[in-house]
């Protein structure tokens, strides 16, 4: 079984012997894997009405539990862009219904964003689809080889500095 990497490090390995390039066999198919598998789920969220910033906004205050309400800081830390990427992410929303923007309870300096009902309806109608579409892009893998590369996507992801603590 032979891949488009398979050839590009091919032709690597005639024009330039001297040099190890396998690196690219791990990094350039993520990069292939992350186009393909981005189109897909790009289907799915569309089939809902929604983008992936729009869907990781929404999923991230469901995830949250009740009452299902963050500040904007804290989606940002939590979908890791910029405060100016996640004002736009809630004006887009807000403008839908999906969430409100309130003073804070604890804070009246502060703002909240929560689900509205018609948000939390949207999530919970997404989500489903988009696990299966999850589920069959995964299809290709069996359980061991799926743990495999979870655990080996860990590994990596830990020693260039992620952890569990949202930023």
């Amino acid at each position: 079984m032979a891949d488009h990497v398979d050839r590009v490090v091919a032709q690597w390995a005639v024009e330039r012997p001297d040099l190890d390039v396998s690196p690219m066999e791990v990094l350039g198919r993520l990069k292939r894997l992350y186009r393909l598998v981005d189109t897909e789920l790009k289907r799915t969220f569309g089939d809902h009405g929604l983008d992936a910033a729009s869907f990781d906004v929404l999923a991230t205050l469901k995830r949250s539990g009740p009452p299902y309400r963050l500040t904007p800081t804290g989606l940002m830390q939590s979908a890791m862009v910029t405060s100016g990427a996640i004002t736009q992410r809630l004006d887009r929303l807000e403008a839908r219904g999906l969430v409100t923007r309130t003073a804070s309870d604890v804070d009246g300096r502060s703002r909240e964003v929560a689900l509205t009902p018609e948000g939390h309806d949207l999530i919970d109608r997404a989500l489903p689809d988009h696990l299966a579409t999850e589920r069959r892009i995964l299809a290709g893998l069996d359980e061991a080889q799926a743990a495999a590369l979870v655990d080996a996507m860990r590994t990596l992801l830990v020693a260039l500095g992620d952890s569990p603590e949202e930023r």
